[in-house]
């Protein structure tokens, strides 16, 4: 007979009613039936039965009876929550209300419904779209020179330009009712990604019509007056458009715009109305040289109240022809040696009607909310689909080289630092190929998913890096020498631009991702933030309450099922997927559960200072990034059929993600400032250690040899990109070649063999294919492979030089005006 069962009983209901997130009530009936059957079975004093139960109706009576629970523990809290609630800004308000919550709210909740995911619809083109690419994009690849490009021209060639506005390049996301190809956002993206291998300067070029701009900002705010007129020309390239919204002053903090309009009147096409005089200047634009017509981003004040009471009216969009007086654009920026058009914008007293302002005059003062709300879209979209076009054609053309590329009589690929490189390349392009994916069909299914597109973008772009570095490393040589057989340089130099752009990453990972994602993807905290909002205060009492309560649930919920998981090294629960791929998803609920506490826990015990604590929310941030990542790979993997052969690539992309949550977790706790609840939520967190590792050699060298042979696992990897073997295409031509290389490896051996051995004369080549022949060493047969193989190969192990002159700058070839004038016809 021993008195502890009836208590032990209810502790281990409590905690299974917590770990399945049972009710309220139904803990209540359970945790007291668990302690009365237990105490009966056992034998126990009715005593020992009694006073748990006392203990159970103190705590559980009052929260069950609603109204007392609400006057006697909401009332209070409520108030002292009305208090300590730090007042979020009106741009800040404005950037929470932009974005939808999509899949990333799951992960947040510490317990991620994962048939929901799996059941969302496969991402495909349509048969218009796919055509797209089989034609009008193959051709525009096929043209492309990209050291005429970079080097000779700093430009696309004027045929390019009229090619891109003749097959409407410039017109994916305008509505096919106005002239454009209204294609979905995979589209789009699969566009820009066949274009990123071929040139960065070529892809950026046809991305940035297609993303944040007058363009979209038309198609979803503009006068049916304005679409009428400038989306037709914005689809055929008769209008180049730019968007200038960053200033010397303004980069990352793009709310204090010192750029203005003072509301007057002035003239406008002969005639006097009212308008905006802008001042402004603006930096960084791409396109902006030879635009024709300018979205600009600009404060509005009406100091003499033409329009109304107020003065300041905030941030507002306007369309300004690149002709009207006192603008001034056509000098260029040199970003890294790629040289897409990019340049300053300026302008000084430059009168626009109100007609002009994106929107009519009734959306002056909306411009933050129209920028964050088409941000939340385009940044999904063109840096994530840009930067994994280019990792995806570093992907096919390392893995190629390294079985081409010959020392010490092997292919570079076996010797095991070139397999490091080459496993990091196939993982980290394995998963940003699925994140693109994903966020790009987030997109197509109405969402405007503000989390997921900074995750996209960050990542994206940063991993890409991380690969062409890598891609540099395994070239050597090869990839440093510039010139028309350099399929590497350009990119590896122009690496550094995608991260800076669209939000700079390091903003973009201390504070969007988690500062975004702790309120938005939150199952409770926006509702209690909202529910203050609410006039009546019976109401607001009721609705705060029944989150509130339902909050601490969570929470309790969340330290049990991370304790329990960690416990269990995340290898119990029900999830879906095939027998391979249930451990992952059993792994990613352990950390979604430790993030939604770790989470929990650091709003609640830092408050508002934690917007301050970047390092601190920036971990957090890598947590749910990796989550979701990680979320997007079995997603892929099982629209794909749970590919057998894809294993190496998602168990290293996956073990990688892990390892990167436990180290950020680790990194949260490791510095957060209350010492007390640091230790106990390591406890909880972590109740073995830090037992994540990264991927292993041995699943490196795997993803290496998938890499450096054909297989429906690379081809499945490199799909989507231009691997057609043109005469421009030396990554396309070393991918055909390389069966022909993997044949003639052991005729290479039993050549080296027999030279090595003394059997064969000749101090050349093509001496001892000879002599190997003539002693019967190699057939007629072996010995053409041999030579047909190396002089293939010559062309890709070389590198280009010059005649001194060729590299001095010449003088320029044509001034910013005609050049413009030939860009738009």
């Amino acid at each position: 007979m021993n008195p502890f069962v009836p208590l032990l009983a209810g502790i281990v209901a409590s905690l299974a009613c917590a770990y399945f997130r049972a009710g309220l009530r139904v803990w209540t009936l359970v945790t007291a039936a668990a302690m009365v059957v237990a105490g009966l079975v056992a034998g126990s004093w009715w005593l020992a039965i009694l006073l748990p139960l006392l203990v159970l109706a103190i705590v559980a009576v009052p929260l069950n009876l609603v109204e007392f629970r609400r006057q006697r523990i909401t009332a209070p809290l409520l108030a002292a929550f009305e208090k300590a609630l730090p007042r979020l800004s009106d741009t800040e308000q404005i950037a929470l209300d932009a974005g939808t919550v999509g899949f990333e709210g799951e992960l947040f909740s510490g317990k991620p419904d994962w048939d929901q995911l799996l059941s969302l619809p496969r991402p495909a083109l349509t048969a218009e779209e796919q055509a797209f690419l089989d034609g009008p994009v193959e051709e525009l690849c096929a043209m492309v020179d990209d050291w005429q490009i970079s080097h000779e021209l700093a430009d696309l060639p004027p045929e390019m330009w009229q090619f891109l506005k003749d097959r409407k390049f410039f017109g994916m996301i305008i509505p096919r009712e106005y002239g454009g190809l209204g294609f979905s956002a995979l589209a789009h993206s699969m566009v820009l990604q066949k274009i990123a291998g071929m040139s960065t300067t070529l892809c950026s070029t046809v991305a940035v019509p297609n993303s944040l701009g007058p363009g979209e900002l038309l198609v979803l705010y503009g006068t049916q007056e304005q679409k009428d007129h400038y989306l037709p020309r914005l689809a055929d390239g008769r209008e180049v458009p730019c968007f200038a919204l960053t200033g010397p002053y303004a980069g990352s903090d793009a709310t204090s715009l010192p750029d203005y309009g003072i509301v007057c009147k002035g003239e406008w096409q002969g005639a006097n109305v009212l308008g905006v005089r802008l001042t402004f200047d603006k930096r960084y634009i791409t396109l902006a040289p030879i635009a024709t017509l300018v979205g600009l981003a600009f404060r509005m004040h009406d100091p003499e109240h033409l329009l109304g009471d107020r003065e300041d009216l905030g941030i507002t969009l306007a369309l300004v022809p690149s002709d009207t007086p006192g603008i001034e654009l056509g000098r260029r920026h040199f970003p890294l040696n790629n040289p897409f058009q990019n340049g300053p914008v300026r302008g000084r007293d430059v009168f626009v009607p109100l007609s002009q302002l994106i929107g009519g005059p009734g959306m002056a003062g909306h411009g933050w909310r129209m920028l964050v709300e088409c941000l939340s879209v385009g940044r999904a979209i063109s840096l994530p689909s840009n930067t994994t076009g280019g990792a995806r054609s570093a992907f096919a053309a390392t893995g190629a080289y390294a079985r081409i590329r010959k020392q010490f009589g092997l292919p570079i690929g076996r010797f095991e630092g070139v397999e490091e490189a080459l496993a990091r390349i196939g993982g980290h392009t394995y998963a940003i190929s699925a994140l693109s994916l994903e966020t790009a069909a987030a997109v197509d299914r109405g969402e405007k998913p503000a989390v997921p597109s900074a995750i996209a973008k960050y990542h994206a772009t940063e991993r890409a890096r991380e690969v062409a570095k890598d891609a540099m490393d395994v070239h050597g040589g090869k990839g440093v020498q510039l010139g028309p057989s350099n399929y590497l340089g350009r990119g590896w130099e122009g690496a550094p631009i995608a991260i800076t752009v669209e939000g700079a990453n390091i903003m973009t990972r201390s504070l969007m991702i988690f500062g975004q994602g702790a309120i938005r993807c939150h199952p409770y905290v926006l509702r209690e933030m909202e529910s203050l909002r609410i006039a009546d205060p019976d109401e607001k009492l009721a609705t705060f309450d029944e989150v509130l309560f339902g909050h601490i649930g969570f929470a309790i919920s969340n330290a049990v099922r991370s304790f329990v998981l960690g416990l269990a090294f995340g290898r119990i629960g029900r999830v879906p997927g095939d027998a391979y791929t249930r451990r992952y998803f059993r792994k990613l609920n352990r950390y979604a559960a430790a993030l939604a506490l770790v989470a929990d826990t650091s709003m609640l015990v830092l408050g508002g200072s934690l917007k301050f604590k970047e390092k601190i929310s920036g971990r957090l941030g890598d947590v749910l990034s990796h989550l979701y990542i990680a979320s997007t790979m079995l997603k892929r993997f099982h629209d794909q059929g749970y590919p057998a052969a894809d294993r190496p690539f998602l168990a290293w992309a996956f073990h990688e993600s892990v390892y990167q949550m436990q180290m950020a977790l680790d990194g949260v706790l490791r510095n957060f400032p209350v010492r007390p609840v640091a230790w106990l939520l390591r406890v909880l967190v972590f109740p073995f250690g830090r037992r994540e590792v990264p991927p292993s050699d041995r699943l490196g060298r795997r993803v290496a040899q998938l890499m450096t042979q054909p297989n429906e696992a690379r081809d499945r990897l490199m799909s989507g990109i231009y691997l057609t073997p043109t005469p421009n295409n030396a990554i396309g031509r070393m991918n055909l070649l390389l069966p022909e290389v993997i044949a003639a490896e052991p005729v290479e051996r039993k050549l080296l063999k027999a030279v090595k051995s003394g059997e064969l004369s000749g101090y050349d080549y093509e001496a001892q294919l000879a002599d190997a022949v003539a002693k019967g060493v190699l057939t007629t047969a072996e010995r053409d492979l041999l030579a047909r193989v190396r002089e293939e190969t010559f062309e890709f192990i070389s590198v280009d030089d010059f005649d001194g002159e060729e590299l001095a700058a010449g003088p320029r070839r044509r001034e910013p005006a005609a050049l413009k004038q030939v860009v738009n016809g």
